[in-house]
């Protein structure tokens, strides 16, 4: 397992792995025992995966050490990042939110965050970042989605193949460990954040499709 604050690598060998959207312990344990780097817990309402944040620390808890835990938010409040982290250390806030208010949370909580960063074309990849400690690039969401994301579909990996920026980033949307190799070889990312792709329903994780996932992004490497 990795260490819980293991940074993001850009030029890691090995892929790392993130899977999010953890909210019972069936998941949290795959997850930990398969080597995950990260789990991620979601704190938004209208997502099957949502947890509160005792709920989290429960689960959190269940591990020592073990993979960094990520606390995912869109649009928050102060007072929502302040109640998670009441219960328990969060490692990484990843949200969705505009850049100068991503950077104002972080500043604010000391906490290093990830910026999701939805890429419907070439257009839509930063050059550079600002403070953030990772962006997470995944598709837009589709016409009516009531989440944001790539809502299980996966980008177009080809728009990344001439991308190669000089800070670390995650690749989302779609990812299932049957297509997370070729996603990887495509696009070149040194890490990938999966939720939907390891579930038999919505909010339901499975423990064989995470360990199936770990283990097909494992068979890869980073370029570098």
């Amino acid at each position: 397992m990795a260490p819980r604050d293991q940074p993001v690598a850009v030029r890691a060998r090995v892929i790392r792995v993130k899977i999010c959207g953890v909210n019972d312990e069936a998941a949290f344990d795959a997850a930990a025992e398969a080597g995950a780097d990260w789990v991620g817990f979601v704190f938004f309402a209208r997502s099957p995966r949502c947890v509160t944040p005792a709920r989290a620390a429960a689960l959190s808890s269940r591990v020592k050490g073990g993979p960094v835990r990520v606390g995912l938010f869109v649009e928050p409040a102060d007072a929502e990042i302040e109640a998670a982290l009441a219960h328990f250390k969060l490692d990484v806030l990843q949200l969705y939110a505009p850049a100068a208010r991503v950077a104002e949370i972080g500043a604010r909580f000391g906490v290093p965050v990830w910026r999701a960063v939805p890429v419907t074309g070439p257009g839509d990849l930063p050059a550079s970042i600002a403070g953030e400690a990772a962006l997470v690039v995944e598709p837009k969401p589709p016409p009516g989605a009531t989440r944001p994301g790539g809502n299980a579909t996966p980008l177009d990996w080809s728009l990344l193949r001439a991308w190669r920026p000089a800070y670390p980033w995650l690749l989302a949307g779609g990812l299932r460990p049957d297509n997370v190799g070729r996603a990887v070889a495509e696009s070149g990312a040194a890490a990938v954040d999966v939720s939907s792709g390891v579930e038999t329903a919505p909010g339901r994780k499975s423990a064989s499709l995470i360990r199936a996932l770990v283990d097909a992004a494992r068979r890869e490497r980073a370029p570098g």
